[in-house]
């Protein structure tokens, strides 16, 4: 298998109301290039909050008593914890300078998936309202417009549990699913698989977030084309809920 992973230049910051899935369009057409079957479009979430007005004015936080203690603890702005708790079901573990959350979402990642990079000065992006209608609603719109049946995923800068650095996640998909449950298979040696799940929208998020980059890169779409799994797991119902680890398997938690 040969995968190509394909940054889109040229797209402009985008605002409140912005159609991405015509962005995409105009910036493929500008670089030469045509959508296809089977290509797995990766967009930054910041793009698609952006996009759909999910921004915090962070002047406009009123920081309740718990975010001024959580605040004195982490060294955070106070605007900035209250936003995380308000994005969040739970606060799981609060450290000297980070704050572990569920986010509304189901998903366990630092400060609520709140960004406050690559966007203007007293401003943060939360996670979209719904990752997987977003990524839907994209796909739908990219699919009619070109003819091609496509996937995307939504994806966010997020660390890891027991390791250092963060890596490209999935938050949102449409198209395909998110899991690769490959057991029945045989391995190398003739053994069956017994528990092999692959997380695959996982994987292609943290090659996609190779091009994206952190900084000032301005990639906020990728194209992965060449992926030869996609029709197996091709899945216009799918949502990102499958790599989520229900909370009574979760056998960190108290």
């Amino acid at each position: 298998m040969e995968i190509e992973i394909i940054g889109l230049k040229g797209i402009p910051l985008i605002k409140k109301g912005d159609d991405l899935s015509q962005l995409i369009i105009q910036a493929a057409v500008l670089q030469g290039i045509q959508l296809s079957n089977e290509d797995i479009l990766v967009i930054a979430e910041t793009a698609v909050a952006k996009a759909e007005g999910h921004v915090i004015q962070l002047e406009h936080v009123e920081p309740g008593e718990k975010a001024k203690e959580i605040a004195k603890h982490t060294g955070k702005d106070a605007e900035l914890v209250e936003s995380i708790i308000q994005e969040s079901n739970e606060i799981i573990k609060v450290g000297p300078d980070f704050i572990i959350s569920e986010t509304k979402h189901g998903f366990v990642c630092a400060n609520a998936g709140i960004d406050e990079s690559n966007v203007d000065e007293g401003l943060a992006t939360p996670i979209p309202v719904n990752p997987d209608i977003s990524a839907h609603e994209i796909r739908e719109k990219l699919e009619n417009n070109t003819g091609k049946s496509v996937a995307v995923i939504i994806s966010d800068t997020q660390g890891r549990a027991f390791r250092e650095g963060a890596i490209g996640t999935a938050i949102g998909i449409s198209g395909m699913s998110p899991l690769w449950d490959r057991c029945g298979e045989l391995d190398l040696y003739g053994r069956e698989l017994k528990t092999t799940s692959i997380a695959v929208a996982d994987e292609l998020s943290s090659a996609a977030s190779l091009m994206m980059g952190q900084a000032s890169e301005g990639i906020p779409v990728v194209i992965i084309r060449g992926v030869n799994y996609f029709q197996k797991l091709r899945n216009e119902s799918a949502t990102i809920k499958p790599l989520i680890r229900p909370k009574q398997f979760d056998v960190f938690r108290e």
